[in-house]
């Protein structure tokens, strides 16, 4: 028998806290809008095809996997390769930093808890610098 105090109980993943997928692709879709409608974020919607459906999906599936959940993206595509797949697009600070200020204006619209934005925030600052292919 073993006492209920020395049990260690699962902690939910970034993906559960986020709210599991409704809340994710909900996160995404407004991510992708906000790159849309908002002129500070035009560096890094000309990297982008004219029309974002595929990029909607692949950020969903990519961050679904990412954050602890089903992993969408490696049951379609493989290795998600970040690195080499965002190769050839110039990647600089301005291009992070735009990113980065988009995810974070998205996960406050849909009303995340600020420790879990400042947790998820950490995280996508350490992979978006990581993304980096220029200087500046």
């Amino acid at each position: 028998m073993t006492d209920s105090a020395d049990e260690v109980l699962p902690q939910p993943t970034a993906f559960e806290l986020v709210g599991g997928e409704t809340r994710l692709r909900e996160l995404v879709d407004r991510f992708y809008d906000l790159m849309d409608l908002e002129a500070e974020f035009a560096g890094i919607r000309a990297m982008h095809p004219p029309t974002l459906d595929g990029s909607r999906d692949k950020l969903f599936w990519f961050l679904c996997g990412w954050l602890g959940g089903p992993d969408f993206y490696v049951s379609r595509f493989g290795h998600p390769r970040l690195r080499a797949r965002h190769l050839p697009f110039a990647i600089a600070s301005s291009e992070r930093d735009q990113w980065l200020r988009c995810m974070a204006w998205a996960m406050e619209d849909i009303g995340l808890p600020e420790p879990l934005r400042v947790r998820l925030m950490e995280s996508f600052f350490q992979t978006a610098d990581w993304m980096r292919n220029r200087n500046g």
